[in-house]
């Protein structure tokens, strides 16, 4: 879907178009689901979260004036929607645990083992960086947002945005370096 389909959807469901709605949430649900999940480490709260976000956007759509990336907008709703879940039960943050799991493409048994074993260590990774990095990279890397984006969904500067980001892939590289040279050490 490019971006002309994306705002005639969003005129549609402005409209009242169920259908509309449905066809646009299908396109970023995986997103959704997926960030909330790694926020609350919980599958039953992400559901939750991605619902009572999507209520949201319903009632909000008619008026909405898209002045940047809708799919920013939806994150945003998310955010608030967790942060609200997270300030009532004190949620713990981002295990990815079950998160990131080995591709069904893989073929070598090899390949998957090793694969598995970098998937372990980067969630070991992290989870040792404080929630604002932790909320940025998973927003990067996983929601695949810009970092104009990200500051808007944040609420944050581009240049503190830029700043979490780099500490937290100093942070990442540094602890997957580490684990390499405990892993190797293991080996002799």
């Amino acid at each position: 879907m490019n971006e002309s389909e994306e705002t005639t959807l969003i005129c549609r469901c402005q409209k009242g178009d169920q259908d509309a709605f449905r066809l646009l949430i299908e396109r970023y649900n995986r997103v959704l689901f997926g960030t909330a999940y790694l926020m609350t480490r919980d599958r039953q709260q992400a559901e939750d979260a991605v619902q009572d976000a999507l209520i949201q956007v319903w009632k909000h759509l008619p008026s909405l004036r898209l002045r940047g990336s809708f799919k920013a907008w939806l994150i945003r709703i998310l955010i608030n929607e967790v942060n609200k879940k997270y300030r009532k039960k004190r949620l713990p943050t981002i295990p990815l645990d079950q998160a990131i799991e080995i591709g069904d493409c893989l073929d070598d048994p090899g390949e998957a083992a090793i694969l598995h074993e970098e998937q372990l260590n980067l969630r070991k990774a992290l989870q040792i960086l404080p929630p604002e990095q932790r909320e940025v990279v998973v927003l990067r890397y996983f929601s695949d947002l810009s970092v104009p984006e990200i500051a808007t969904v944040t609420g944050q500067r581009e240049g503190t945005v830029k700043s979490r980001l780099s500490r937290a892939v100093v942070r990442l590289g540094e602890f997957m370096r580490s684990q390499r040279k405990n892993e190797m050490e293991k080996i002799k």
